[in-house]
């Protein structure tokens, strides 16, 4: 039987290398988009499911878990949840509340609302697996980024409930967090970064495909460091 995975954010910088990896392992992959230039990352695929769709509006995120749960013959298994986003801004004082609650709308919300629509499918297929991203700046903070340093906590303490809430319903649920990663937009943010040791997306993207497969039956709670040589 084929397995299906709903990788949020498939199109972007690192999702589209998470896509390529579920693709290349024989899953069928459902990605819902904003960008539609980000499109062009993504070569066509008789496994892969475009649609375009908001994230953070509940009724849009039901219609991606409807497509990625409507093929009996490859039941929704794997969620990986990408989308997210970083603003540099002030310190505490300098940064408007709203700016703060924004980083929590992108990095939180999405998050939340695509796990709580698909975990009844995951249980229904017998189980399954959640990848969330978070970030190594919840360990090692940097001035200018309390809103999303504070959300990438939140990110990790949701995964950890959600891990506890499911542990008998044989839904996983993981975190990786990485460092900066080699992506054109990063690079044009930071163009004298140390671009060698920065960590490649195609990196993430197969320690969050091993999360998804029966090789990590036994792992669920986890936060996975991927930094690259950061």
């Amino acid at each position: 039987m084929g397995r299906t995975a709903i990788v949020t954010g498939g199109t972007g910088g690192l999702g589209h290398a998470v896509t390529k990896a579920f693709l290349a392992d024989g899953w069928r992959v459902v990605v819902p988009w904003v960008d539609e230039k980000e499109l062009e990352r993504l070569e066509p695929d008789a496994r892969l499911a475009l649609i375009q769709a908001d994230l953070c509006d509940e009724g849009s995120v039901a219609e991606v878990v409807a497509l990625a749960a409507g093929d009996d013959a490859a039941p929704l298994r794997a969620v990986a949840n990408l989308v997210g986003g970083f603003a540099q801004g002030g310190r505490i004082h300098e940064t408007p509340v709203a700016d703060f609650e924004d980083q929590f709308r992108l990095n939180l919300r999405p998050t939340y609302l695509v796990t709580a629509a698909a975990v009844p499918h995951l249980i229904d297929a017998g189980g399954g697996a959640i990848v969330c991203v978070s970030t190594r700046a919840v360990l090692r903070p940097f001035p200018g980024a309390a809103g999303y340093i504070a959300s990438k906590a939140a990110v990790l303490a949701f995964v950890d409930a959600a891990a506890a809430e499911y542990r008998n319903d044989n839904v996983r649920v993981n975190a990786v967090l990485p460092s900066v990663i080699d992506t054109p937009a990063n690079r044009a943010a930071n163009p004298d970064g140390n671009f060698e040791r920065w960590v490649q997306p195609e990196e993430i993207a197969a320690v969050i495909r091993f999360l998804c497969s029966d090789d990590a039956a036994a792992t669920s709670g986890a936060h996975v460091p991927v930094y690259g040589k950061a």
